[in-house]
């Protein structure tokens, strides 16, 4: 099943999720709303326990909301729900606006561990807690967080089609996933969305952004500014940035925005002001030529 999405290339459009569901082009990652602001970062992060200030932290999710942030994306594994209560308190007055997507399918035995476990019975019984935690009825966008290798796909996916069919679930997305992997899903369920690392230094996907582009599902890249050696000093990420007067984060994420119309970044930060830089990169329209030096390896 193909799901529609209208949008355009133009950064300031709007993609449909699954064909109904609108948000804006950038959303907002929660994951790293946990633990202490001097703890591990990166790759190293542990995403263990509820933020230390947790007032600043509602604050940032709801300045995110009245600034037109749309879509907002956390996990169950993600400081073991905390993230998702947290979510659900700060975004209650505005919920009717906005759409939150979750995941399930990782375990979480020491800070140390991501396991994926996907077994039926399992993911049905955490998209309940998400449900609870998130205080709402039906979770407008739920990922399965990793295939679990040890059982079939299709009953990972038959697991939340179920919940689907039972008025819980409104979308089902994959993250971290191929070709593949993505065709053999939908022969169970339509697939909304698909989250997989991508951005300017991460290029593993290319293939899934332009398969997804052609089924009309959502490419929702997380960690989407990282740049590595090509935002260096003297790189065409600093010499784009100069040329448009934005940051050089902002240029990364505008090249996501046109490099193809259905992707919606989802970067993430505990800094206001970085929030507002990230989101003033949907006025950032880069030139078919800054595009081609950028889009370079």
């Amino acid at each position: 099943m193909t799901n529609n999405i209208h949008s355009t290339h133009t950064v300031d459009s709007v993609v449909r999720i699954g064909g109904d569901l609108p948000v804006r082009r950038l959303g907002y990652g929660a994951m790293r709303l946990a633990d202490a602001p001097d703890g591990p970062s990166g790759a190293e992060a542990r995403i263990w326990e509820a933020p230390v200030d947790r007032a600043a932290a509602i604050r940032l999710l709801r300045t995110a909301a009245e600034s037109g942030v749309e879509l907002f994306d956390t996990a169950d594994a993600y400081a073991l729900g905390a993230n998702e209560e947290l979510i659900a308190e700060a975004l209650q007055p505005y919920r009717e606006g906005v759409a939150v997507a979750t995941k399930v399918g990782v375990v979480r035995p020491s800070p140390a561990e991501w396991v994926p476990l996907g077994h039926p019975a399992y993911l049905r019984q955490q998209a309940e807690l998400s449900l609870r935690r998130l205080r709402t009825e039906r979770i407008d966008l739920l990922y399965l967080h990793r295939i679990d290798p040890e059982v079939p796909l299709a009953d990972q996916m038959g697991a939340l089609k179920q919940l689907q069919e039972e008025g819980k679930v409104r979308h089902i997305g994959l993250s971290e996933v191929g070709v593949e992997q993505l065709k053999e899903a939908e022969e169970v369920a339509p697939v909304a969305a698909v989250q997989n690392l991508y951005n300017l230094a991460a290029r593993d996907h290319e293939a899934v952004v332009d398969h997804t582009a052609e089924q009309g599902i959502a490419f929702v890249p997380f960690f989407p500014i990282a740049m590595g050696e090509h935002a260096g000093p003297g790189g065409p990420v600093a010499a784009v940035a100069a040329e448009l007067g934005a940051t050089p984060a902002q240029t990364a994420l505008a090249w996501l925005l046109h490099r193809a119309a259905h992707i919606v970044p989802i970067p993430g930060t505990r800094s206001v002001a970085h929030l507002r830089e990230n989101l003033a990169a949907l006025d950032v329209a880069l030139t078919e030529e800054q595009f081609r030096r950028l889009d370079r390896p």
